[in-house]
């Protein structure tokens, strides 16, 4: 064999380990893959959704966040399926949830199982929701696209901002199983994250010191200025994924005897397909 094509060989090989090695599960428990398995997120939101809808279940738009009103066993169920956080009260008929307006537009427009309501009013179509909460973030559209598109492939998001992403993903729930991606979101030139190797460097160093792979979600579409004002102008959107993580030289197909002298780690960036 050529020694150079050998040497492209070993290259594309370590990467790919790299690349398994950084998307392996680190379940918390022995037994909790056991139970992912038995209990899939897909079948939870199915329940969810079915639950939702047949009570006619209602959320209040604040200024940030939706406070959804729902019975015990439904806010057992939101949390199995990881939407919004329970608010504290002493109110025992009803629980109160928290969603975030990614959460609650994915409830309310894509599995369409809850109303939403403005100062007592239900708003009747979804696009008076959805320029309710674009006027309150001008960006919703592009991270909603992104969130959308990750939990619509039954992947677990939660806020980032405590590890400087916009998202953590879970393959599962997280009392079964760590994060394994910590999530930028990402479109045209008006973000400058990551346009500097620098802050690659410093993102992708903060992602793997809490064992995470940094997953830049590039979000690019050819709306105009009236076409965001309804949420069809998703369909015009396009995401592209990009796992960026630190590559090691160590990761080989020869023994470590073979490479005595070891190379400084660079980053490599490769396609990612998520199941």
């Amino acid at each position: 064999m050529d020694y150079h094509q050998e040497t492209l060989d070993n290259l594309h090989q370590a990467m790919l380990d790299t690349k398994l090695h950084s998307t392996s599960p680190r379940w918390k428990w022995k037994g909790a893959a056991a139970k992912a398995l038995a209990e899939p997120i897909s079948e939870s939101v199915s329940e969810l959704k079915l639950s939702l809808a047949k009570t006619e279940s209602s959320g209040s738009l604040s200024r940030h966040n939706v406070l959804l009103a729902v019975e015990p066993e439904q806010a057992e169920l939101l949390d199995r399926c990881c939407f919004g956080r329970l608010v504290v009260s002493a109110e025992k008929a009803k629980k109160w949830i928290q969603l975030s307006f990614e959460e609650a537009f994915y409830l309310h427009y894509n599995l369409k199982c809850i109303r939403i309501h403005l100062h007592g009013r239900c708003l009747e179509n979804e696009a008076e929701t959805w320029m309710y909460m674009r006027s309150k973030r001008p960006n919703f559209p592009v991270f909603f696209k992104a969130y959308s598109h990750l939990r619509s492939k039954n992947w677990v998001l939660r806020l980032g901002s405590q590890y400087g992403v916009d998202f953590v993903a879970y393959r599962h729930h997280p009392s079964l199983v760590h994060a394994e991606y910590s999530v930028l979101v990402r479109s045209g030139d008006s973000d400058d994250r990551l346009r500097v190797w620098s802050d690659v460097h410093c993102t992708v160093r903060l992602s793997g010191s809490v064992a995470k792979t940094l997953l830049n979600l590039h979000v690019s579409g050819n709306s105009n200025r009236e076409d965001l004002n309804l949420p069809s102008c998703l369909e015009n959107y396009i995401v592209e994924e990009h796992a960026i993580s630190r590559y090691s030289p160590e990761l080989s197909r020869e023994d470590d005897t073979t490479n005595p002298k070891p190379k400084p780690n660079v980053t490599s960036v490769s396609n990612l397909k998520i199941p």
